[in-house]
């Protein structure tokens, strides 16, 4: 029975690597999107201090790649897979949740995550770390100082991944007050205090310094109205924790009414089991945390200026009460319950073929023009009319992933320079192969 199930996960993690390259190999960009093009002329640019719009862990993860011979755009792409596959040798090394590890990360909402160009990529693996830190506390294995040093290490390194790792900070301290009668209560407390500090911190050493303005512009109350923030929420629950199809279709239609149902009734299926089943105290911790990040993750959108809450947005939240959820399978249905992985692999691979676009074909066709035009190694800037026009934007994307030294400019006189293009310069040229989704 164990040699059978070790060749499942084998198997599994094979196929979870394919799918990840397939990902973005069948997308016509290869699965990025404009916070990408950030990420990568940050990456390129690096020592230099872009922008402070995201913390720095990402790209230079990305940088760190680039000294093994890719470039900004395979950068990414290795990192994500080297994502994953830490997670599975890490949490089977330390025989942690390792049966769930190699479950959830197979699912193929995660599967998305790890092949694209964002941060989600590399905070995945830390949430794991996280997670792991915080269950040697709560088992008494870490204790004291060592266990504050820890989980504070933890929390300040998600932070510098993704500026929403604030949740976990909020949290960890949360549940050090809610379980304030244990031993260790105190650790949590104080790890989320130094959290908070590092948080103070780091607006004041690194965001002010470089860009002094910059809370005051990214706030703004009462952005989004709360009819619209709750269906989205809804929606996006219901998308995030469904374990086959994590997208709606944009057009909407009878289709979504079956995407939204399977999540809600997974949801429903998921407070079932956690109910039925006492939760142990590490148990708790993940459900706390999860459900402090999702709720902060909906309440920030009142002020803070981020896209409608889906898959991405949640992914490091969701994990924690992912690990629970297939723990409790496992309970039941034992290695039959990769099965749920297998399937949502398999809706996974449909989806990419029938919404397939050519990456590679498209790739080619720009580094052809860029290097016609000498662009292909210069800083160049690509002239949109404004951020939220998406269809333009995709084909400075696609200009991204051979030259990333690029700059989105919102000024019609710069196109009067060479090095400014514009998606009618770029398509009077070329042909894009384009898919119906993104």
């Amino acid at each position: 029975m164990k040699l059978k199930e070790r060749n499942i996960q084998i198997a599994m993690v094979i196929v979870t690597v394919m799918m990840t390259i397939l990902r973005f190999m069948l997308n016509e960009k290869g699965r990025i999107n404009p916070d990408s093009i950030r990420f990568m002329r940050f990456a390129h640019v690096l020592p230099t201090i872009d922008n402070t719009t995201t913390p720095m862990g990402y790209p230079v993860g990305i940088r760190l790649f680039t000294f093994l011979g890719f470039d900004e755009f395979w950068g990414s792409k290795a990192l994500g897979i080297a994502a994953y596959l830490f997670i599975v040798y890490f949490c089977w090394k330390k025989d942690f949740y390792k049966r769930e590890a190699i479950a959830v990360g197979g699912l193929f909402s995660f599967v998305s995550l790890f092949a694209y160009t964002m941060s989600e990529a590399l905070i995945l693996p830390l949430v794991f770390l996280f997670l792991y830190t915080a269950s040697q506390i709560i088992t008494g294995k870490l204790e004291k100082g060592k266990a504050v040093f820890y989980l504070s290490l933890s929390l300040i390194a998600l932070y510098n991944i993704r500026y929403s790792a604030l949740f976990f900070i909020g949290g960890t301290g949360l549940y050090g007050l809610l379980f304030l009668r244990r031993k260790y209560s105190s650790v949590f407390i104080v790890s989320g205090i130094i959290g908070l500090l590092f948080v103070g911190a780091y607006k004041l050493l690194f965001i002010d310094y470089f860009n002094e303005n910059y809370v005051q512009q990214a706030l703004s109350v009462g952005i989004h109205p709360t009819s619209q923030l709750l269906t989205e929420l809804m929606q996006g629950l219901a998308t995030s924790l469904n374990p086959f199809i994590h997208i709606a279709d944009p057009r909407g239609g009878f289709i979504n009414y079956g995407i939204y149902g399977i999540g809600a009734l997974n949801i429903l299926l998921m407070i079932y089991l956690f109910v039925r089943n006492k939760l142990s105290d590490t148990e708790w911790f993940f459900t706390i945390i999860s459900i402090s990040g999702i709720v902060c993750s909906y309440f920030v959108q009142y002020f803070y200026s981020v896209n409608p809450i889906d898959y991405r947005i949640l992914g490091p939240f969701t994990i924690p009460v992912w690990v629970i959820y297939f723990n409790r399978l496992f309970r039941i249905f034992n290695f039959k319950t990769y099965a749920i992985t297998a399937l949502s692999l398999l809706s996974g691979l449909a989806f990419t073929w029938l919404s397939k676009g050519n990456y590679l074909e498209n790739r080619k066709a720009v580094s052809d023009f860029l290097k016609s035009e000498k662009l292909d190694k210069v800083p160049i800037q690509f002239y949109v009319l404004k951020e939220e026009s998406l269809e333009k934007i995709q084909v400075a994307e696609l200009l991204s992933t051979v030259n990333s030294d690029i700059t989105l400019t919102f000024k019609p006189e710069d196109t009067l320079r060479r090095t400014t293009l514009t998606r009618y310069k770029v398509l009077q040229k070329i042909k894009i192969d384009k898919n119906k989704y993104q």
